[in-house]
Parts: C-alpha cells; sequence; structure tokens
C-alpha cells in the first residue's frame, strides 16, 4: 500500500469531526483501487456528509478530477463554533489540501431527490455511501435513490446495518435485499457496514476483498446473508483496543501499524 494513503487515513483524517472504523477505510481503498484496476468508471456519491470525513477518504483515493456528489442538508447548528457546518466542512478540505466541488454539492434532506439531481450533475456512480437519516423511511429512500443512480458495475455501501441503537437501518436494509433479491448481494461485512452490489459483480468484488493486501490484518470468515455469501472481515477486540489506545495518548502516526 503506498505509504502515504495510509498516513493520510490514520494520521491526517482524524483532524476532521466524524468516525469511520480503519477496516471499513481500508475496504474503501481495496474496492476503489479494484474499480481503477479494471476501468469501471464512474462518479462517486455520498448521502450523510457530515464534516466530511469519508468525503475526504474519498476525494484523496480517487483524485481532484473525480465527481463525488455529497449529500446533506447541512443544517446542523452548534453555537460553540463560528461557523456553519458547510463551511466547516469546506474548511477541512482547505486543511487537507483537498477540494470540495461545489457544483455537486447537494444542500437537500435526501429523500427529497430523485436519481437525475445525481446524474445530471457526475454521471452513474460506482460507489454510493449511504449515511444519512436511519429511520426505515430514509433507507428505504436512499436505497432506491442508490439502486436508481447505480452504474451496473458499481456498489452500495449502508453504515450502522447492524448497530443496536438503529434497529430500523438493518430493517430497511434486509428489506432492500429482499426486494432486489437476485440483482443485488452482499459480498462483505464489516462491525459497522454492509457492502452490496449487483449480482453479476459479485465474485469480482469478493474477489478483491479475499486478495487486498490492505486487508490481510484481518481474518476473512465467510457468512450467508439473505442468500449470498459474503465475506465478514473480523477485528478482534484486542487489536480495536490496542488501536483505541494509541490514538487516545496521541500516537495516532503509530496506530496503523496495529492494522498491518
Amino acid at each position: 500500500m503506498d505509504s502515504s494513503i495510509r498516513k493520510f487515513i490514520f494520521h491526517d483524517l482524524q483532524a476532521i469531526e466524524g468516525y469511520i472504523d480503519p477496516p471499513d477505510a481500508l475496504v474503501f481503498l481495496a474496492v476503489l483501487l479494484s474499480q481503477q484496476s479494471a476501468s469501471l468508471r464512474g462518479s462517486l456519491a455520498e448521502i450523510g456528509v457530515y464534516y466530511g470525513r469519508s468525503y475526504f477518504l474519498l476525494r484523496k483515493i480517487c483524485g481532484d478530477t473525480e465527481k463525488i456528489v455529497a449529500i446533506d442538508p447541512f443544517d446542523i447548528v452548534n453555537p460553540d463554533h463560528g461557523a456553519t457546518q458547510y463551511e466547516r466542512f469546506a474548511a477541512g478540505g482547505r486543511q487537507l489540501g483537498l477540494s470540495v466541488d461545489a457544483e455537486c454539492v447537494i444542500k437537500s434532506d435526501s429523500t427529497l431527490l430523485r436519481p437525475e439531481n445525481i446524474t445530471e450533475r457526475a454521471g452513474m456512480v460506482r460507489f454510493f455511501s449511504i449515511d444519512g437519516g436511519h429511520m426505515l423511511h430514509h433507507v428505504a429512500a436512499d436505497s432506491r435513490l442508490a439502486a436508481a443512480s447505480l452504474a451496473e458495475h458499481g456498489i452500495i455501501v449502508f453504515d450502522d446495518t447492524f448497530n443496536p441503537a438503529w434497529p430500523e437501518v438493518t430493517a430497511g436494509v434486509t428489506d432492500f435485499l429482499r426486494e432486489e433479491a437476485g440483482r443485488f448481494s452482499v459480498f462483505c461485512l464489516t462491525k459497522y457496514k454492509t457492502y452490496v452490489c449487483r449480482q453479476a459483480f459479485r465474485e469480482f468484488y469478493a474477489r478483491a476483498i479475499r486478495t487486498s493486501p490492505e486487508l490481510k490484518a484481518f481474518d476473512h470468515i465467510e457468512t450467508e446473508f439473505l442468500g449470498s455469501t459474503a465475506i465478514r472481515l473480523h477485528n478482534p477486540i484486542r487489536r480495536r483496543i490496542a488501536y483505541e489506545v494509541m490514538v487516545g495518548l496521541g500516537m495516532r502516526a503509530l496506530s496503523e501499524r496495529v492494522y498491518r
């Protein structure tokens, strides 16, 4: 792996408020690199930007020329900060030396959007991350929007699928997969996210997960999920604790060694 990408994931990106688990950051990297290697084209999209941690990860991996559609109401109000949510998002990009394409930013409730709101800005999407509203109607609307704007070879990433704090996300993702049975299937599972693609590309992405040097630190366990064989990336608790302790002690520059 490019050492500069590891430094970015485990050190630079931590300056942006938010959260993305290291295993998921590395899955993002593995999937995007596999698409690039196979010349699978398309834009990227994200519902639920917050202050941009995962957005800037996508930007770092894919470069300034790729179109990334960022969808968020940008209505978080924090009186302790003198800037709006969007201003802090843009400032984070400047801090990291990464661009924000204002023409691809959609300030809206995602459930009000149509596929053409995305495709007219950026074309069909090859990587669509859903981390917006966590109620059933949000997940239902967002999954339909993603599926309708997705390139044939694209993937959808659902956040918080098995988080007990948000049971309706689990219900929404399950409903989507049942409704799309035979068309979409799961190829990878982590503690926080579920990775889905069209059935024709399931083996392509499963192979990318199995063979990725970025993911060799994790146990690869096959599991069945609604008729699909998916790879569950197991991240032992001792490694998670070691990582969090190092981060808590301010040892971010060394924390990436936990995931080698």
